[in-house]
């Protein structure tokens, strides 16, 4: 297993996990709400019929079980399913570290605003 990229580090060093977020501001939904959105994405990504270098169903299911388990083991369910697909995603390059970035900061900026 490829070591963990900086960008992961990064976002999970920043104790945003739900159950303090949702505490923080009164929520008392237990499940996120972007859990549906990575439920899709995963969904897609199963069904993917491109050329990207996208894992399938079995191997996804596998990484994220064995990255859950030792590099995200402190993270609770889901957003240990969501750093072990970013991990996966990362690692095979169908996205770049700079583009999550950018991503994460726009999300952050509206959250914020």
């Amino acid at each position: 297993m490829a070591a963990e990229p900086d960008v992961l580090r990064t976002m999970i060093d920043g104790d945003h996990v739900w159950p303090k977020v949702a505490a923080k501001y009164g929520v008392e939904n237990p499940v996120p709400p972007w859990k549906t959105s990575l439920d899709g994405l995963c969904d897609a990504l199963d069904n993917a019929g491109c050329d990207a270098p996208v894992p399938d169903f079995k191997a996804r299911r596998d990484e994220e079980d064995a990255l859950s388990a030792t590099v995200y083991s402190d993270l609770p369910y889901p957003e240990s399913q969501l750093v072990s697909l970013a991990h996966s995603l990362l690692v095979r390059g169908v996205i770049t570290e700079d583009e999550l970035r950018q991503r994460i900061s726009v999300i952050r900026r509206r959250l914020e605003a």
